[in-house]
């Protein structure tokens, strides 16, 4: 039987501010990307997201980006090699404390927002999150978009490497994902996003922005916890893909 994993950005707080609903969708996802405080999310949230990801048998992924609270982490940076490798591990053992005090581990390891973009050719910066992996734990899984430097570069350092796909994101013909300011960069209909879901897991292709269709190969499938309605549209694809034959399940 054909099997995908559902990952989703949890835990993107700050404060009394919260903008996921991570208790609702823990109940859907098997993957949960958690901020480590970098572009959101704060000690009491990590915690909190960990100890509810542990409880339902989720696993904990270290969602880590440049330092940019205020963008979101979705602004450019040009951060020095050794410094963003320090940060990558510092976000994941940050991470980690909170994980193994709910009697969980750090599973995995996705960059997030502008980092995510970056990495996917820049190799300057594509190994500096690597060496940063590297340095908090020369085994974790490393989440990333198929065809990247990122997880070209994690497997020749011999890390586990998990290619994802969007189900509500558009793609250039090209592979990668159509920057947000463009219009139709995110799928709203969840009729559409149901429907891409089934194809990626089933068929390992997606129509891009253009209308072409090109090939896309994952493991993971990732559903943003920051759009409106995403707890419904998370609860809808699942159903989809079970109704398909195909099983939901964590590839860590």
């Amino acid at each position: 039987m054909t099997s995908i994993d559902l990952n989703a950005d949890l835990g993107e707080g700050f404060g009394r501010w919260r903008l996921t609903d991570d208790e609702r969708l823990l109940s859907v996802v098997t993957s949960a990307n958690v901020a480590c405080g970098f572009h959101a999310g704060d000690a009491a949230t990590m915690r909190r997201v960990c100890e509810l990801a542990a409880e339902r048998g989720v696993r904990i992924g270290a969602q880590v980006s440049y330092r940019d609270l205020a963008g979101f982490g979705r602004r450019a940076m040009d951060v020095p090699p050794a410094e963003l490798a320090a940060e990558v591990a510092y976000q994941i053992g940050a991470l980690e404390v909170f994980a193994r005090a709910a009697g969980a581990r750090v599973a995995y390891v996705k960059p997030h927002g502008a980092l995510y973009n970056r990495v996917v050719r820049d190799e300057e910066q594509a190994g500096a999150v690597v060496d940063g992996v590297l340095l908090a734990d020369a085994a974790l899984p490393v989440l990333g978009l198929p065809g990247s430097r990122l997880l070209e570069l994690a497997g020749k350092a011999g890390l586990p490497v998990v290619p994802e796909a969007f189900a509500d994101r558009a793609y250039t013909d090209e592979g990668t994902l159509v920057p947000r300011r463009q219009e139709g960069a995110v799928v709203t209909d969840p009729a559409s996003v149901v429907a891409r879901s089934v194809d990626l897991a089933r068929s390992g292709g997606v129509g891009t922005h253009s209308g072409r269709r090109i090939e896309v190969r994952a493991r993971s499938l990732c559903l943003h916890g920051d759009t409106p309605g995403a707890v419904d549209l998370a609860r809808r694809v699942r159903s989809g893909l079970e109704a398909a034959g195909i099983r939901v399940e964590a590839f860590a």
